[in-house]
């Protein structure tokens, strides 16, 4: 009891699975002999106690006292119907005893149908573990099958109730291939919605999506059918109509056989095709011992590629007939196919035309942007882009913002499915390199400008340079590189350590140049500074100018940042104020 109801299974809702399992594989063993054998399955509901007949096979009073009195054994192993396993549900020989999840007693009786003149034979047993078996007269069973009667343990009344065993049956069995009711209620539905006929593709996509609603809360985007023959599967893929996280395990419904196993299976599909949730019906993937998720072996890993495979086919599709559907697709799920294509060089190909990326020229696609730039330039992060992309534009340099997920992985393969093209990182020295030289006569007319503006920066780890760029409304930039930050960070730790540390960072210092603010000669406001007689207020200003060009490129602040920033701020108060008491 320990095992089955506090281990093994996930809820109590599974002992209905359960009874339905028991009652489809008897049937299913008899029918090995007996093809025009009948194939019903009744549920009674009512009080507190349920009540399951099947017209299966059953079981002689040898039979019960072997199976249902030792976990683990199972009927499905008894003589003659070793070689038909394939066709049962269940494979563990547990089943019934997992009624005690929810039953104080259970109560079966049953009659045999391979052993005709065998009478009835009931077997009744305690959660204590203790049971009886006994024979009964003929009238009590008259046909073969076995009836299961289970009373509800105290708490667990629920689980018994009519509309819960309805609604439990339902979505168990709705894909069983036999006549499974609840009181009168068919709880079977067949054929499953992927396999009916319908008028047209637009009747079948409405009907698909009335399912995918009714199953799993959303109306999809599309649908995807999914067909592997060789491993028995049937069924589709329901494309979410919103955006998830890479991250978020997807959670699929898996029929085995017509039984529901399991609607939280994760490992079915390939990683990259988060953005779907898929229904389907299998015969072939083996379940774990409590039959709610999928035993990972080959045959899974090969189902897990072919399905794969289908999502993909529909993708190409999509891209070489439907592109507005495309298009739609990618809007929401375009992190999806980025990680697809990642490790798929076909699929980038066939995507190149329809991928989105973040440019200077706008959101494009790769071969879009590649036809327009002789060079593909990009940044590794977002900071980098944000950085360099008014700058890089003004000057005509094209650059994509490969900050995001996936994105420089993707930009960086873009020349082996597009041979001759020339993809190149965008760093802090090709930046100044576009940018125009100030006149030799004219810098050297503003050295001490440019000494006392050094000088204030020089403690935070930055030069400064004096360019002339457009546009003009951009006093200063802020330019560095990974390695420049990694080293001020170094330097940073170091100034904080004590005399251990510090030796230790110290011989980790690096060679990486130094960020670098570039002072736009064009701008009014930095020609105003240059003309100041005082160094101290030169200083005070320059510190402004980094400041406001941090901001700009919505770079994280440090501590020394912020205190910059705040002495910057209360230094040019007091400059005007100073000034306004002079005047006065």
């Amino acid at each position: 009891m320990d095992l089955l109801s506090h281990h093994l299974y996930s809820s109590p809702k599974v002992y209905l699975r359960e009874l339905l399992q028991n009652a489809v594989d008897a049937i299913t063993a008899r029918r090995t002999t007996e093809p025009d054998a009948p194939a019903r399955v009744r549920l009674y509901a009512e009080g507190g106690a349920l009540r399951v007949e099947d017209t299966g096979v059953g079981l002689t009073e040898a039979d019960v006292h072997s199976l249902l009195a030792t976990i683990g054994r199972s009927s499905k192993r008894a003589e003659g119907l070793e070689e038909a396993r394939s066709d049962f549900l269940g494979q563990f020989g547990i089943g019934l005893l997992a009624c005690f999840v929810v039953a104080e007693r259970i109560r079966v009786v049953s009659r045999s149908a391979r052993t005709p003149g065998s009478p009835p034979v009931e077997w009744t047993a305690s959660d204590d573990g203790s049971y009886t078996v006994r024979t009964l007269p003929d009238a009590e069973r008259p046909e073969p099958g076995t009836t299961v009667h289970l009373v509800a343990r105290a708490g667990a009344a629920e689980w018994l109730s009519p509309g819960r065993v309805e609604a439990l049956a339902r979505d168990f069995g709705s894909l069983l291939p036999y006549d499974v009711r609840v009181g009168d209620e068919a709880v079977t539905d067949l054929p499953a919605p992927w396999d009916r006929p319908y008028p047209g593709p637009a009747a079948r996509r409405v009907a698909l999506a009335r399912h995918c609603h009714g199953l799993f809360g959303f109306t999809p985007l599309d649908t995807i059918e999914l067909s592997v023959p060789l491993a028995g599967i049937r069924g589709v893929a329901y494309v979410l109509p919103s955006a998830v996280s890479p991250a978020q395990r997807a959670g699929h419904r898996v029929h085995l056989k017509g039984m529901l196993l399991t609607e939280r299976a994760e490992q079915l599909l390939p990683d990259w095709a988060f953005f779907v949730r898929c229904v389907l019906d299998t015969d072939s993937l083996r379940p774990t011992a409590s039959r709610e998720s999928l035993y990972e072996d080959e045959t899974l890993a090969a189902v897990r590629e072919a399905l794969g495979e289908r999502i993909r086919a529909w993708l190409t599709g999509l891209a070489a007939g439907d592109p507005e559907r495309l298009a739609a697709f990618l809007s929401v799920h375009h992190l999806g196919v980025k990680s697809l294509a990642r490790h798929d060089r076909e699929m980038l190909r066939t995507m190149l035309p329809w991928l989105p990326f973040e440019t200077t020229d706008g959101r494009l696609s790769l071969e879009e942007f590649a036809q327009r730039h002789p060079v593909v330039h990009f940044t590794r992060t977002v900071e980098e882009y944000r950085q360099v992309a008014p700058i890089a534009s003004a000057q005509g340099i094209g650059v994509i913002n490969g900050g995001y997920t996936y994105d420089s992985e993707l930009v960086q393969a873009l020349p082996s499915v597009r041979p001759g093209t020339v993809v190149a990182e965008l760093d802090a020295e090709t930046v100044t390199a576009h940018l125009d030289a100030v006149d030799p006569a004219e810098e050297l007319a503003l050295s001490g400008f440019l000494a006392a503006a050094r000088a204030r920066l020089d403690p935070l780890g930055c030069d400064v340079v004096l360019r002339a760029f457009h546009p003009l409304s951009v006093p200063a930039l802020h330019l560095d590189d990974r390695d420049a930050r990694h080293e001020q960070a170094r330097a940073d730790a170091e100034a904080r350590a004590d005399d251990l540390w510090a030796g230790i960072l110290g011989s980790l210092r690096g060679s990486a140049p130094r960020a670098r603010l570039v002072l736009n000669h064009l701008n009014p406001l930095v020609r105003r500074i240059g003309a100041l007689p005082d160094p101290e207020l030169i200083g005070t200003a320059t510190e402004s100018l980094y400041g406001q060009a941090l901001l700009m490129a919505q770079r994280p602040l440090r501590p020394a940042d912020s205190a910059l920033l705040n002495r910057a701020f209360i230094g040019l108060l007091e400059w005007a104020t100073h000034s306004e008491d002079g005047q006065a």
